[in-house]
């Protein structure tokens, strides 16, 4: 059906940054298929003229050299085609060119009014801070790890990290609901365990349960969470979706921080020519569904990414977005006591710190090393 409206069309349209490698030719012809594939997905030759051509096949704003062999195409498409819905979304940014190489979606550009449908995060960073009582330094956050421990040692555990002073205690995405580890049991124990331990410090750490599955077991384990005494809960968008993240952001009932971790989205960023770029996999897509906080590698460790993805994803998290609250970036990948000054001069305060395995090999014991972590962090802000 032809839209009855095209200058409503025309006055409401999002633009997706695209990077196109190969020869100049080649990159103009791969954007204006980027136009027609990601919408009409027709011959050009089937395409009626009038609106459908004019505002419903996207449109190329601009189209620049980056440097050899690689272009910047900006694609503007439809507000209409964004949908009530991250599955209509992604699929007009990155559907069917996702499969093709060479292209890599850079950066998402939607207008405040395109922006209006999306609650985005339900705390964000400030949010966060006053759950915890954290008013100005980076936050620190321990991962209830390995796979294979019982409910009562994950729980000893997530005891030892509140005692030490972590504001948040997340669990590894690899605990899910396991014969020898309950999701119900292991939920219970660590939440009474960390109860116990703010109440003998007298500061409150979040616990942070693993909750990714089925939208109806998702919710559902959100719920019994909230319910043992929760303070948010860790979603892999790459497993459930981006629809379910926004839909658990948004739902009243569940009304807890939402941690987002990259699980199964690595692939997506590995190649610098292809794919989506960390900024907006890390960043804006997080942000725009709901994340309070979203956990990716930080550069120097053992995965693939750099200092200016990391930067990128930084400026993406707190740049100005309509009415989005700020999110908080991460620290993560077996970050040790060797690179807070560093990583502190990077971020500065606004960063949460993801304090994984390495923590439990500290001769001092859990409690006085993560003490001596938050003491340190604090030390190289000047708190």
């Amino acid at each position: 059906m032809q839209p009855k409206d095209s200058s409503h069309l025309a006055a409401l349209r999002f633009a997706v940054e695209y990077h196109l490698t190969g020869a100049e030719a080649q990159a103009r012809e791969q954007a204006r298929l980027i136009c027609i594939d990601q919408t009409v997905e027709a011959s050009d030759e089937v395409i009626p003229p009038g609106p459908i051509r004019d505002e419903i096949v996207g449109r190329v704003e601009s189209f620049r050299r980056l440097d050899a062999g690689r272009y910047e195409a900006v694609i503007s498409y439809a507000g209409e085609l964004m949908g009530e819905s991250g599955t209509q979304f992604l699929n007009v940014v990155f559907g069917i060119c996702s499969l093709k190489p060479g292209i890599r979606v850079a950066r998402l550009r939607l207008r405040e009014a395109l922006l209006a449908g999306w609650s985005g995060p339900r705390f964000g960073r400030e949010g966060l801070r006053q759950l915890v009582g954290v008013p100005d330094r980076p936050l620190v956050c321990g991962v209830l790890k390995p796979l294979g421990f019982s409910p009562a040692q994950l729980a000893a555990l997530a005891q030892q990290f509140a005692l030490g002073g972590v504001d948040v205690i997340k669990e590894d995405q690899g605990l899910a609901d396991h014969p020898f580890c309950s999701f119900t049991e292991r939920v219970a124990r660590c939440a009474e365990a960390i109860a116990n331990a703010n109440r003998e410090t007298g500061r409150t750490c979040l616990y942070v349960p693993h909750v990714s599955g089925p939208w109806a077991l998702l919710r559902e384990r959100s719920l019994f969470a909230k319910r043992a005494g929760a303070g948010g809960v860790l979603v892999c968008p790459g497993l459930t979706g981006f629809d379910a993240l926004r839909d658990l952001a948004r739902d009243e009932a569940v009304a807890l921080p939402i941690l987002s971790h990259p699980a199964l989205l690595g692939t997506f960023t590995a190649h610098e020519d292809s794919g989506i770029a960390p900024a907006v996999l890390y960043g804006q897509l997080p942000r725009l569904c709901g994340a309070d906080a979203t956990l990716y590698p930080i550069y120097g460790s053992e995965y693939a990414m750099s200092r200016a993805d990391c930067a990128a994803i930084k400026e993406e998290t707190g740049a100005p977005w309509g009415r989005l609250r700020p999110i908080f970036p991460t620290a993560a990948g077996r970050i040790g006591f060797d690179r807070i000054a560093e990583l502190c001069a990077f971020y500065g305060r606004d960063v949460l710190f993801v304090l994984g395995s390495r923590i439990q090999q500290e001769t001092d014991g859990v409690v006085r090393a993560c003490q001596k972590f938050v003491e340190e962090v604090g030390r190289c802000l000047k708190l």
